[in-house]
């Protein structure tokens, strides 16, 4: 028999425990706050009926102005059939509705002020008032007693009744904070569900029908997919694209080498050149995929991705000095992907550092808007062939080994973060690459 598994990771334990905690905190304060407020309500009460009692009982002895025994005798019976107790002082003479109370209470008679008081002797627990006055010249004083005991038992007894009807009213509140939790997480469990069926490839994307407290959750978890799909779409064309140009190369050679023709030097010059070609096209999507780097998929640290880039394309062509300009501002994040942004200046150091003669000049800055600005010695491009760069498969000189597709890529790769790129002519007098990349409007 499988026992009862709770999850203390669970987010409904974690809220019905807090909410449950918070309810039996809550309950059990306003039930000890009600203890002491029935307690001290009861002996207020009391103390005015006794107070009453006392100024009734110092009237009718001053009206009736009955001898002192008389006195003495009618307010005995009175007391005991109200079940109070008294002592009384009236000259030299006291006397007390129960002697056993009468040296117990004596000493309170002395004092000269009007006053409640509380007297515990045992188990009996007395409320006494005591009032001072005058009869016919003669000082005198009163103390005017009940029974606190039994009122404090049916106050205990209506005090267990309330906790009872507490502990009830605490059962009824954690089934309602149940009930209110498990409705409150139906958008998480839809969410897991919907989750589970974009695994099943069910669904492409993740529904915005959810509470706004998960609208961004489920925004960036559409545009995680949205740069998975776009990732393998570009890793589908790099493919294809290796793909269509090994092809005919590998042909060439595959047929010279099937063929009965001898291969004299001229053949031979020329499966080295379709070998060349390939090893160059090879090297290409190396460089890329070395590009890409061990961060992909984080956000971009600046110093950390743009250095790196750096000493990597400084080991690609020794022959060439890069500089790398940053902001002082060390561990600086931008919202960019780090593939992204590594590709996308992967791509223009690296045409930078074909072309270059000498010096490759890279300067990077950073507010509300990314700015980069690269610059090569190279020789350049004429201004009327600016607009060319970057179509798909267009090489404006061939001098270099490449298939034009490098430049292509980063004009399709940098609308994805509503950036922009711009070709000018480089002070240095070769080719100039500017890309800005608005941080804030990204995350709108």
């Amino acid at each position: 028999m499988s026992s009862l598994h709770i999850d203390r990771r669970s987010l409904r334990f974690r809220l019905l425990t807090w909410l449950s905690g918070i309810a039996l905190l809550v309950m059990g304060a306003a039930w000890l706050l009600h203890g002491i407020l029935l307690q001290d309500l009861a002996r207020d009460f009391l103390g005015e009926r006794l107070e009453r009692e006392a100024d009734h009982a110092i009237e009718q002895l001053q009206q009736n102005r009955l001898s002192i025994p008389l006195a003495l005798d009618s307010a005995s019976r009175a007391y005991q059939i109200f079940h109070h107790l008294y002592v009384l002082r009236l000259g030299g003479d006291t006397t007390a509705s129960d002697p056993r109370w009468q040296d117990a209470l004596a000493p309170l008679l002395e004092e000269s002020d009007s006053a409640l008081f509380e007297v515990k002797e045992g188990e009996r627990h007395l409320l006494v008032y005591r009032r001072h006055f005058m009869l016919d010249g003669e000082p005198g004083a009163l103390l005017v007693g009940e029974d606190f005991s039994q009122v404090e038992a049916g106050l205990q007894r209506l005090h267990w009744w309330v906790a009872g009807i507490a502990a009830g009213l605490l059962m009824l509140l954690v089934t309602l904070n149940l009930l209110a939790v498990n409705r409150g997480l139906v958008p998480l469990s839809r969410l897991r569900d919907q989750l589970g069926q974009l695994q099943a490839g069910e669904r492409e994307r993740l529904s915005l029908d959810v509470p706004p407290e998960l609208d961004s959750l489920v925004i960036q978890l559409n545009r995680f997919m949205n740069e998975i799909d776009s990732r393998l779409q570009r890793s589908r064309d790099s493919v294809a694209n290796l793909s269509h140009a090994l092809k005919t190369p590998l042909a060439a050679v595959t047929q010279v080498l099937r063929g009965s023709r001898p291969i004299d030097e001229a053949r031979r010059e020329k499966l080295v050149k379709r070998l060349e070609e390939i090893h160059a096209q090879l090297d290409v999507e190396l460089r890329r995929s070395r590009i890409a780097g061990p961060h992909a998929g984080r956000m971009s640290d600046l110093h950390r991705d743009c250095s790196r880039l750096m000493e990597m394309f400084r080991g690609m062509y020794p022959d060439k000095r890069f500089h790398l300009a940053l902001p002082e501002e060390r561990g600086r994040r931008v919202p960019i992907e780090s593939q992204d942004l590594s590709e996308m200046l992967g791509i223009v150091l690296d045409n930078a550092g074909k072309w270059a003669a000498s010096e490759v000049i890279c300067r990077v800055t950073v507010n509300d808007v990314l700015k980069v600005t690269i610059e090569d010695d190279g020789p350049g491009v004429e201004p009327e062939e600016l607009s060319r760069l970057g179509q798909r498969g267009i090489r404006l000189d061939e001098r270099q080994p490449g298939y034009g597709l490098g430049l292509s890529i980063l004009k399709q790769l940098i609308p994805r973060y509503s950036g922009q790129v711009r070709f000018d002519i480089s002070s240095l007098g070769g080719l100039k690459i500017e890309l800005t990349i608005p941080l804030k409007e990204y995350f709108r």
